[in-house]
């Protein structure tokens, strides 16, 4: 059985044939990390991960609007939200766009759901980090 945290106002991706940019903070905040954290991060969270953008090497959650504020301090993962005095868009692929390298859904946006769980997301990431290799030395 698959959960995922319900969509909390409603949204969809683009329609049309092409990428669109989307203002991150009216309907959801963004998470975005590097592919290699990101992949790590899906296995451990499995059916509980929303729906993810990829871009080549970076991978971009979407939680609840106004929590990217309570990401400060994860290495390696930067938080996209409408809490600063810019104003912060996201590249969205149409929903048929599921496989890359070019802008893709890795995660398709469902038809009830597309947010992350933040707390399961922190934890995955977390994890995802601690099991990098350190620079400069090779996995075995």
């Amino acid at each position: 059985m698959q959960t995922h945290p319900r969509t909390p106002s409603p949204w969809t991706p683009p329609r049309g044939s092409d990428v669109e940019m989307v203002q991150v903070g009216p309907y959801w905040d963004a998470l975005r990390a590097p592919a290699e954290i990101g992949e790590r991060a899906l296995e451990l969270l499995g059916d509980s991960s929303g729906a993810v953008i990829a871009d080549y090497g970076l991978m971009y959650w979407l939680i609840p609007s106004g929590h990217a504020q309570d990401w400060q301090g994860l290495q390696q993962v930067q938080a996209l939200g409408a809490h600063g005095a810019e104003v912060t868009y996201v590249g969205v692929p149409p929903a048929e766009w599921r496989d890359g390298p070019r802008l893709h859904w890795r995660i398709p946006v469902g038809p009830d759901w597309y947010i992350t769980d933040t707390n399961r997301l922190r934890e995955a990431l977390v994890l995802a980090i601690a099991a990098e290799p350190a620079e400069g030395t090779t996995a075995r």
